[in-house]
């Protein structure tokens, strides 16, 4: 009871390089940078990282299980979660990094992407309320009236776009009247398949495969990771394919 009244007793101070262990990439041994999981072991890496290394293995880098024989990077995933710890964990770091993907950008004459803006945007908010620089209910219920109509008019506009072209190669589903479509970059391949299935009216989503270069997509694959391990030294508008599911035996 003596030590529920104190608040020293349920505190513990944790020092940053106690669990570096668990934050950090196996790869480059650095903080994780956009986290992406193993599906079959749970294994993390930064993406950039583990993209360069499937390219010639096919296995996890910690346990070397094998993650899928022929195609392992469509069972790896990004981890938002793990990286959101990683970044509460490390001070600086994503302010860091977003600089460091700013800079590339200007380096190269490129506008700077949508979601890296509202990333930094988005950072003010929990810096904040770290300070302790709470504010009065009637301010913040004020700004967020004012801040809504904005989020509910944006639909991903202000997001890095991907230019696609979704072709029919195949003679049981008809052609798409509008092929060429443009949408964030954030938007996964599960999302493709329910807009194809609406246009056609079919019964479900999941009776369709995506591919690219004859390649059969994860439906969690984000279009950013698929430009950038499929298409990264192609013009654009990215190429996919769609067709009835085939099961394989």
């Amino acid at each position: 009871m003596a030590a529920l009244g104190n608040p020293d007793m349920l505190t513990r101070r944790i020092k940053l390089w106690d669990i570096n262990a668990h934050i950090t990439c196996r790869l480059c041994e650095g903080y994780l940078i956009d986290a992406t999981t193993v599906t079959e072991c749970l294994h993390t890496f930064c993406r950039s990282c583990l993209v360069k290394y499937l390219e010639e293995n096919n296995t996890c880098p910690t346990c070397r299980i094998v993650i899928h024989q022929s195609h392992p990077l469509q069972y790896i995933g990004h981890d938002r979660t793990m990286q959101d710890i990683v970044y509460k964990l490390v001070p600086g770091l994503q302010e860091a990094e977003i600089k460091k993907q700013r800079d590339f950008y200007h380096k190269l004459g490129m506008d700077v992407p949508g979601d890296i803006k509202g990333e930094l945007c988005s950072m003010k908010t929990p810096l904040d309320q770290r300070n302790g620089d709470a504010k009065s209910e009637e301010t913040s219920t004020k700004e967020a009236g004012e801040e809504k109509p904005e989020e509910d008019n944006d639909y991903h506009r202000s997001d890095e776009q991907v230019s696609i072209c979704l072709e029919c190669n195949s003679s049981k589903l008809r052609g798409l009247k509008r092929k060429w479509i443009r949408c964030s970059a954030q938007a996964t391949v599960l999302h493709l398949k329910k807009f194809i299935a609406k246009k056609l009216n079919l019964t479900s989503f999941n009776e369709l495969d995506i591919l690219c270069n004859e390649e059969i997509l994860g439906k969690d694959h984000t279009l950013k990771f698929v430009v950038v391990t499929r298409w990264r030294f192609k013009k654009s508008p990215l190429l996919l394919h769609y067709r009835p599911k085939m099961d394989l035996l």
